[in-house]
């Protein structure tokens, strides 16, 4: 794997590891932090919904601010937000200086503008940079890599936070892992440019394989791209399966950590070793998924081959999220939760390689379009999942994900990833 576009997907993967630290954090933190402040469950969920309506509110504005302004200043600039804004979140005052009101409301406020902050960062990394850098036949592995960085990102963040909250408390652990936004701020502005033809250390080799299977990056975004973009059935019927998926992504992103230390009644740094594990089987999947992704696409074809492996890993994941719910024995419980969340990763390449495959160079707009409807079940879940644990019981709680994850298989039949979407608003 030679050339400099393996030393942008570097970067991209840092950038990732380095937004999920400052996402999940507050997941970590959340029961010493619920505990200190004096909140209840459904005003955690409240804060928890609040990230994930913020990211979804700015997919599609993001796609759009990527275009603008390119993905170089996008995420530098948002890179440099997510060092604030955990700062911001580490300092809220308490009971003890303010109403729980303010405090709930001021930590709904944060939360809702690091998720707004994350907003463009996949449309601009993946719907930009990869697709801008990579050839066709090359999107899976670097959708997949990227994936992984997330994961591992989380991966880490539970076990050092964790760490960092037991021997210092919640405040001091977030502040020690707000710097890492500036890293991944100065490493994109520093090492990566929009366009791969104006990059210093760019060969004419590498850049006639970069465009040998797709438009010049450099074509122009129709005015009203958007517009098309909504329009189209594939990219709206994958953004819905990607609602499903993500509803169980959720569930492990906001729960996880909290089910184990409050229902499962594990420790703090058992519930954080597990939760790590949980997250290095996603970047197993999203790994193995990137690669299993590009050789599918070359033997059976974009739509059979993203429809084939999205299709097995959310019905797979269904099945273990089930299992995990209804077993009696804990260590099966997690095993197959983690197992399930895994299967998850698997659906993040092909999902985004067949939004790429039928938007073209409107990429970073119906990415933008993927990602709201993958992040509004964050936003949905904060509310319903204590909901559905108060009312029914978690179990119940659990295999709500199930249903979903076999929904957004189902919606595969109807997906045709190698439609590329209309180049006009007029026939």
């Amino acid at each position: 794997m030679k050339g400099y576009r393996w030393v942008v997907l570097s970067v991209i993967i840092l950038a990732s590891f380095v937004a999920y630290i400052l996402r999940t954090n507050v997941s970590i933190v959340s029961e010493s932090m619920m505990t200190d402040l004096g909140m209840t469950e459904s005003q955690l969920g409240l804060v928890f919904a609040s990230f994930a309506a913020g990211y979804a509110i700015f997919q599609f504005p993001g796609g759009l601010i990527g275009d603008r302004f390119g993905p170089r200043r996008t995420i530098t600039a948002i890179a440099i937000a997510w060092t604030v804004l955990t700062v911001a979140t580490a300092l809220i005052p308490g009971a003890d200086v303010w109403p729980i009101g303010y405090t709930v409301g001021a930590l709904v406020l944060a939360r809702f503008l690091i998720g707004a902050a994350n907003g463009p960062f996949f449309p601009a990394t993946i719907g930009g940079t990869v697709e801008r850098w990579f050839p066709a036949s090359q999107w899976g592995l670097p959708n997949g890599l990227t994936s992984a960085g997330l994961t591992l990102g989380a991966a880490m963040t539970a076990p050092l936070v964790a760490w960092l909250m037991e021997m210092f408390g919640w405040r001091n652990a977030l502040l020690v892992v707000a710097p890492a936004g500036l890293v991944a701020a100065l490493a994109y502005w520093s090492l990566v440019t929009d366009d791969p033809a104006k990059h210093p250390k760019m060969t004419p080799e590498e850049l006639d394989f970069i465009r040998s299977e797709r438009p010049p990056a450099e074509a122009d975004i129709e005015q009203g791209a958007w517009k098309l973009v909504l329009k189209d059935r594939n990219v709206l019927l994958i953004a819905m399966s990607y609602f499903c998926m993500n509803y169980v992504f959720y569930l492990f992103f906001s729960w996880f950590f909290y089910y184990l230390t409050n229902v499962r009644e594990f420790s703090a740094g058992d519930a954080g070793m597990f939760t790590a594990a949980q997250w290095i089987l996603g970047a197993v999947g999203a790994i193995v998924g990137g690669f299993a992704c590009d050789t599918l696409v070359r033997r059976v074809g974009i739509a059979r081959g993203t429809r084939l492996q999205t299709m097995i890993a959310l019905i797979l994941s269904g099945i273990f999220l089930y299992i995990g719910a209804t077993s009696g024995n804990v260590m099966l419980t997690v095993v197959a939760l983690c197992f399930s969340f895994g299967f998850t990763q698997l659906t993040e390449a092909p999902m985004w390689v067949a939004t790429m495959g039928v938007a073209g160079k409107h990429s970073q707009i119906a990415t933008g379009v993927l990602n709201t409807g993958g992040n509004i079940p964050g936003a949905i879940g904060g509310l319903m999942v204590p909901f559905i644990a108060g009312w029914l019981g978690w179990d119940a709680a659990i295999i709500s994900g199930s249903l979903f994850a076999f929904a957004g298989a189902l919606l595969w039949l109807l997906i045709r990833a190698d439609e590329p979407m209309a180049e006009s608003l007029t026939p």
